[in-house]
């Protein structure tokens, strides 16, 4: 497993964290998240998942990445 901490504009409710938490958990290969606003540490299996799944998956929900760091 890895873990990437992903910082996310856009977020401004619990609402934006339950959406970005759901978003991720569709990502197949994304074992867990735990979200707060602006930010997300999740962890995968980077053999099934990547940052750019990810990436798309919560641009999808209307909201950033705008960054990664592992």
């Amino acid at each position: 497993m890895a873990s990437v901490t992903l910082t996310i504009r856009g977020m401004t409710c619990q609402h934006c964290v339950m959406a970005v938490k759901r978003a991720l958990k569709s990502v197949a290969g994304v074992d867990g998240a735990t979200v707060e606003i602006g930010k997300a540490v999740v962890s995968y299996d980077p053999a099934k998942a990547g940052i750019e799944e990810m990436k798309k998956a919560i641009a999808e929900e209307g909201y950033e990445v705008v960054g990664a760091q592992a």
